[in-house]
C-alpha cells in the first residue's frame, strides 16, 4: 500500500515464553535487527513487552527504498514470528479513527483500480494490550466495520478469504494501523545458543543444516575440506558464495579451508578401499574438532540426513561419531531430500549449491563402501596409519578463505594454536 508508514511492528513468539533469561533473548534480537537494517541512517529501537518498534530519528516517514531495505533484512531476522510496516500514532479514539480513515482510503482505491470497481472482500484484525482503553478488540473491529461499510459500497466483510486485511494494535502510548504482514523466520535470535563449526561442502544439504541451526540461535562458522591438486579452485570459490549467502543471516564468520589430500592418498594407500569414506570423515571430524576449539565453538554440525549416503547409516554414524569428543550435531538426520531443497531455496542458496563442482569427497570414492562398519575393523584399519601426523599435517595445510576475492591466505594465529598442541589434544 502506498501509505505514509513511520514505524514497523515487530512481533516474536517463543522469545515470550521465556522466564528471567528473557531479556537477554530480546537483546540479541534487537542487535540483529540493528545488523540487518544498518543501511538505514538514523534507526532508533524501542522495546515494548512482546513488540519491537523500529522507527527514524523523529518518526519521519520511511521512503520506498528504506521500507524495500527493511522488509529484507527483517525476514532474515531470527527470532522475528512476523512483521509489518505501519502508521504508529497516539493512543487517542479521534486520532486513531482520523488514521483508519486516512490510511484505508489510499488502500480501498488500489484494490479498487485492480478489480475494475468490483466488490472488495475485507475484515479487521484488532488487538487492545491497553486494558482501559474504552472499545475492546471486537468492538474495535464493529465499530470500524460499521464506519467503513457505510462510507464505501463496495465493501463487504470476509473474515475467511479477505482481500484487504487492516490491522490495528492499541497499546499504551501509541497505536499502529497496517494493511501487511510478512512471515519473520521465527526460532531464536542468533547468538543465544552458542557457536557451531559448521562442515560445509558445496551441496544442498550443509548450508539447510546452518539455516535450521541459526533459527536455534546458534551462530555457525565454517570449515570446508578440499584436495589439492586433485579438485579445482572453484570448489573453494564455490563454497566461498554458500558461505556469503549464509553469513548474510548473521554476524559474519570466517571460511577455513583444509587440503584434506594428504590424508587421502595415506588411506588409498595404506587401508581397505570398503572403508575409505568412513576414514575420510573420521580425519574430518578430527580435524574440525580442533578448528572449533581454536574458534571456541561449542559443537560440530553437519549436513547428514540418515540413510542418505553410504556413510550416513546409522551403524557408520556411529563409528564416525567414535572419532571425536565434540558433540555433532546433524539437524537433517530425517529430513527428505525434498525438505532440503525447499528450505534451499527459501534461504536462496538452491541454484548455487546444484552448480556441479568436484569436491574432495569424490576423490578415491569407493567403488563398494561398506554400510555397516564396527568400528573395530575400521580402528584395524586406522592403526595402518600415522592418524596423529596425517591430523597435523591437513591443520598445516588449513588457511582462512577470503569471501570476497576466495583467495586462501595462512592463518597465523591458527597455525600457532595447532603448534601448541600435544599429539594428544589432536583428537587422535
Amino acid at each position: 500500500m502506498e501509505c505514509q508508514y513511520n514505524a514497523f511492528l515487530l512481533r516474536y513468539h517463543e522469545i515470550a515464553i521465556k522466564g528471567n533469561n528473557r531479556r537477554m533473548f530480546e537483546n540479541k534480537l534487537i542487535d540483529s535487527i540493528r545488523r540487518l537494517l544498518k543501511e538505514i541512517d538514523h534507526l532508533r529501537i524501542i522495546n515494548q513487552r512482546g513488540r519491537i518498534i523500529v522507527h527514524l530519528k523523529e518518526w519521519a516517514t520511511f521512503s520506498e527504498e528504506e521500507l524495500s531495505i527493511a522488509i529484507e533484512g527483517l525476514t532474515k531476522c531470527f527470532g522475528l514470528e512476523s512483521f509489518s510496516p505501519v502508521v504508529c500514532v497516539k493512543t487517542d479514539m479521534e486520532t486513531i479513527e482520523e488514521t483508519v480513515a486516512k490510511t484505508f482510503d489510499v488502500a480501498y482505491n488500489a484494490f479498487s483500480k485492480k478489480n475494475n470497481g468490483g466488490e472488495i472482500r475485507y475484515r479487521m484484525r484488532a488487538r487492545r494490550s491497553l486494558k482501559s482503553f474504552p472499545l475492546k478488540s471486537k468492538e474495535l473491529e464493529i465499530h470500524f466495520a460499521n464506519i467503513l461499510l457505510q462510507k464505501y459500497d463496495k465493501l463487504r466483510v470476509d473474515l475467511e478469504n479477505a482481500e484487504l486485511t487492516i490491522g490495528l494494535e492499541v497499546r499504551d502510548k501509541n497505536s499502529f494501523v497496517w494493511f501487511d504482514s510478512y512471515k519473520g523466520p521465527g526460532g531464536l535470535p542468533i547468538g543465544s545458543s552458542g557457536s557451531l563449526m559448521t562442515l560445509l561442502s558445496g551441496g544442498i544439504d550443509s548450508p539447510v543444516a546452518c539455516y535450521t541451526a541459526m533459527k536455534r540461535g546458534s551462530q555457525c562458522s565454517f570449515i570446508t575440506f578440499h584436495s589439492h591438486p586433485y579438485t579445482p579452485p572453484t570448489s573453494i570459490s564455490k563454497v566461498a558464495q554458500i558461505a556469503n549467502v549464509i553469513n548474510s543471516f548473521q554476524r559474519k564468520q570466517p571460511l577455513l579451508a583444509c587440503n584434506l589430500a594428504p590424508a587421502q592418498k595415506a588411506i588409498r594407500d595404506n587401508c581397505s578401499e570398503r572403508f575409505r569414506t568412513i576414514l575420510y570423515r573420521r580425519m574430518m571430524m578430527r580435524i574440525a574438532s580442533v578448528v572449533a576449539d581454536w574458534h571456541n565453538d561449542g559443537a560440530l554440525l553437519t549436513g547428514e540426513s540418515l540413510g542418505q549416503v553410504a556413510s550416513q547409516t546409522l551403524e557408520n554414524m556411529t563409528v564416525i561419531n567414535s572419532s571425536t569428543e565434540k558433540l555433532i550435531l546433524r539437524p537433517l538426520v530425517c529430513y527428505d531430500k525434498n525438505e532440503a531443497i525447499a528450505l534451499s531455496r527459501k534461504m536462496g542458496v538452491f541454484e548455487l549449491s546444484s552448480i556441479d563442482v568436484p569436491d574432495s569427497c569424490t576423490i578415491f570414492a569407493p567403488g563398494n563402501p561398506a554400510t555397516k562398519a564396527k568400528l573395530h575393523f575400521v580402528i584395524q584399519e586406522e592403526n595402518k596409519l600415522d592418524v596423529k601426523k596425517l591430523v597435523r599435517e591437513c591443520l598445516q595445510q588449513t588457511t582462512q578463505v577470503d569471501l570476497e576475492t576466495y583467495e586462501m591466505n595462512p592463518d597465523e594465529s591458527l597455525q600457532i594454536y595447532v603448534e601448541g598442541l600435544t599429539d594428544e589434544q589432536l583428537y587422535c
